[in-house]
């Protein structure tokens, strides 16, 4: 939201899962940082709008979210939600609540494929479809004043409800289900990521909202963005090569757009396929595309004492757009439109 980005992961099986902030993080007991040293550090010096930072590129007027005070370092504080005992948890979540029998693992074969034609791909659409509709759902609740933590709590009462299991939840330690954070304010723009884990699989998309009265620099970001999943996903096909999606998203976004200049995230995987990707598709293969958008040239970010929060690193704003994508036989079919 604004110039919010999520953290990255490793984890080959979970699309980008992570969240781009965990909400209130700074109640609760923890250390404090030198905060005058911290600001320094980071060039930055406490919660401003944007015109205060004088950057030469206009990217619009929209408050810059900084790290509130005093510090608190980590989410130990924060108190995860509680899932039901026979809800079927992934490997990281998991504890002696669960039978052996209930360990199912993920439904791919060792390239990554889904058997396409039978009951695996039937319960990989069965995911996917519940993961846009938790997607929507997230998304019929943005409104100006509203928390982000009333969105987080009612999509993990969504997803839960239908027997599912919230992603991000206890990943690496991290206690929120959705992708969002802080209350929302006229002239926001906010980008809600939902992954759902259910039949083995975990499936993830991710869809920006305006939020109230939002200024043209931030509309036409959310409009390139938009964009640029839809340029990666025509670059699919069985025996394409993936680096071809990273291209695309690179061609859409290299020339000037409505005369503004736009570069993609190089820190965080997960958010596009980068151009050296190796490899090509073939049928079964299941991936999400996620370009995260910055306004401007400047690719570097910085992350909250946290962990997990992170911003760009000239406070302009950052956007993501993502869909799952399957190679079929002839092609190429997005899940979770």
């Amino acid at each position: 939201m604004n110039s919010a980005l999520k953290h990255p992961t490793n984890n080959s099986n979970i699309a980008s899962i992570s969240m781009s902030s965990v909400g209130d993080f700074n109640t609760g007991v923890g250390n404090d940082l030198n905060t005058d040293a911290y600001h320094q550090q980071q060039g930055l010096n406490g919660h401003q709008r944007s015109e205060d930072y004088g950057d030469k590129d206009d990217f619009g007027l929209y408050s810059v979210i900084l790290p509130e005070e005093p510090f608190v370092f980590g989410v130990s504080h924060i108190k995860p939600r509680a899932v039901p005992n026979h809800i079927i948890r992934p490997l990281y979540a998991r504890s002696n609540l669960l039978s052996g029998k209930d360990m199912h693992n993920d439904v791919e074969d060792a390239d990554g494929k889904f058997p396409l034609g039978g009951d695996p791909e039937r319960k990989l659409r069965s995911v996917a479809s519940l993961t846009r509709d938790v997607r929507e759902y997230a998304g019929s609740l943005v409104k100006v004043g509203v928390t982000t933590n009333t969105i987080d709590a009612a999509v993990h009462e969504y997803i839960i409800s239908r027997g599912a299991y919230p992603s991000p939840l206890m990943y690496n330690g991290f206690p929120k289900s959705c992708c969002t954070s802080r209350p929302l304010e006229d002239g926001d723009i906010i980008n809600i990521d939902v992954t759902v884990y259910l039949n083995g699989s975990h499936r993830d998309t991710s869809k920006t909202w305006l939020v109230g009265d939002v200024d043209k620099p931030g509309r036409l970001l959310c409009d390139i963005t938009n964009h640029a999943p839809e340029a990666g996903i025509a670059a699919c096909g069985p025996g394409k090569p993936f680096k071809n999606i990273g291209r695309a998203i690179h061609a859409l976004i290299e020339p000037q757009y409505h005369d503004m200049e736009y570069c993609v995230s190089l820190a965080f995987s997960g958010h596009g396929i980068v151009n050296g990707e190796p490899g090509v598709m073939f049928p079964g293969h299941c991936f999400a595309i996620e370009p995260a958008i910055f306004q401007g040239t400047h690719s570097t970010s910085w992350t909250f004492p946290d962990g997990w929060t992170a911003s760009v690193g000239n406070c302009a704003r950052s956007v993501q757009a993502e869909h799952m994508v399957l190679i079929t036989d002839d092609g190429a079919e997005v899940l979770t439109r």
